[in-house]
């Protein structure tokens, strides 16, 4: 039997969205074969929903005696685990770095799939691009990577850390594609809130902002949505944690509150299709 991607994703939607639909979602997963479990992991990766969709999958199976894949799902978790503890330790001591010499960093998006980790690291900062790119090479002995004209006119660096699997990407006093937003870019820093994670602080976006660089990225860059985008945000309204003041004041220094409406409208909609 042929597997869509869009099967792949209903599994991971449920299992992230509704665990009461878990069962689901393991007899989904009961019937594949290996390699198009391997594709569900895949997508599930670039999803950012591993550690999310595999605790609730291997629980599920685990409650229905089904062996083979709660050892499957656990061998999962315990790969991702060891993956962003290094990740995340290697974080605090560039985010620390930078700090110290001069360049206020916020970290952005990364740790808003938490438990789960991005494939890079994502940064900004209010220095200059010469203060950062100088303490990356000098201080995190990190190689610059080719930019391309995009990221030229974003204002956007990107780094190769030794030791550290992710690349780590950090944006410089501007957001948006083409470096268009810079007094939204300022509210990263001057609003930005502390996070604790793995017994490290770090610096974080404000939820209102989280919102405004969530609806940067799929609004108005990608044009497509991830799971992890869905989570996220709906975690957010959930927990009250949104003042839409606030965050209308920060969307319309950009011209961008027509979309954040829509990121929100895509968001409430889906999360309907689940519960």
């Amino acid at each position: 039997m042929s597997v869509s991607e869009q099967q792949h994703i209903r599994a991971l939607s449920q299992l992230v969205l509704s665990p009461e639909k878990a069962h689901e979602a393991l007899a989904f997963v009961s019937s594949l074969s290996e390699a198009d479990r391997e594709q569900l992991l895949k997508i599930a990766d670039s999803n950012h929903v591993v550690m999310r969709a595999m605790a609730v999958l291997s629980e599920t199976a685990q409650h229905a005696g089904n062996d083979l894949i709660a050892y499957w799902a656990m061998r999962i978790i315990e790969r991702e685990t060891s993956r962003i503890a290094n990740a995340v330790t290697h974080l605090n001591e560039i985010v620390t770095t930078l700090e110290a010499n001069g360049c206020p960093t916020v970290v952005m998006k990364s740790l808003d799939h938490w438990p789960d980790l991005g494939n890079d690291l994502d940064l900004y900062s209010t220095a200059t691009e010469q203060q950062v790119v100088d303490v990356f090479t000098r201080k995190l002995r990190a190689e610059v990577e080719s930019r391309s004209w995009g990221d030229r006119l974003a204002q956007k660096w990107n780094f190769q850390i030794p030791g550290l699997r992710e690349s780590v990407e950090c944006h410089v006093q501007r957001l948006g594609q083409t470096g268009e937003h810079t007094a939204m870019a300022q509210r990263l820093k001057s609003r930005s809130v502390t996070r604790e994670i793995m017994g490290y602080s770090f610096p974080v976006p404000a939820p209102e902002e989280r919102i405004i660089v969530a609806t940067l990225q799929r609004m108005y860059r990608h044009f497509y949505f991830r799971i992890c985008d869905i989570v996220n945000s709906a975690a957010l309204v959930e927990q009250n944690l949104l003042d839409y003041r606030e965050l209308e004041k920060a969307a319309n220094l950009g011209g961008i509150w027509p979309g954040v409406c829509t990121y929100l409208k895509i968001v409430s909609d889906y999360v309907a299709e689940y519960r």
